[in-house]
């Protein structure tokens, strides 16, 4: 009897452990987001479990988590600082002057915007878009605007559920 108890108390300790530090890692590393809203839609569906990386680099294409109102919006960076950002009326996006390809949009779309183009990103400031452009509040918008760098949670590096849909964000 006296084993199993100290088996077991070693176990219910080590389970403990182990998950104070899953409990940190998840908080200061690599945070877990729910998917609410469908403005990520092809690239991220409602009721996808996603995982930052809060120490990554961000750069142009790269999708991000950022802090809006309290809330937690997923977008892809589209410009940086000082970049020059165009809009064409079918919905095609020009990034300094070029084209921007984008494979990951289903549907070219205006959707809303009120903001004067071609518009200059600000300095030390992330130019987004929702990836399902009809639909998406973003940087088109002065309600979301341009992020900045203390906003963003960190690059979303990979979905985690369901399971189906595991692996990396592109």
């Amino acid at each position: 009897n006296k084993v199993f108890a100290q088996t077991l108390l070693t176990t219910i300790s080590s389970i403990i452990v182990a998950a104070a530090v899953i409990v940190l890692i998840c908080s200061f590393i690599l945070p877990v987001f729910k998917v609410t809203g469908d403005s990520m839609t092809p690239t991220l569906s409602k009721r996808d479990y996603i995982l930052c990386n809060k120490n990554a680099d961000i750069k142009k294409g790269d999708v991000i988590a950022f802090y809006h109102n309290r809330k937690v919006l997923i977008k892809r960076v589209i410009g940086t600082s000082n970049d020059i950002i165009n809009l064409l009326d079918d919905g095609t996006v020009e990034l300094n002057g070029k084209k921007l390809n984008e494979p990951y949009v289903s549907e070219k779309a205006v959707g809303e915007t009120d903001i004067t183009y071609p518009f200059t990103v600000p300095e030390s400031s992330f130019f987004v878009m929702g990836d399902k452009r009809d639909t998406s509040i973003d940087s088109r918008s002065t309600a979301v605007g341009c992020i900045t760098e203390e906003d963003i949670i960190g690059k979303v590096y990979m979905k985690i559920l369901p399971l189906g849909s595991f692996g990396k964000i592109k």
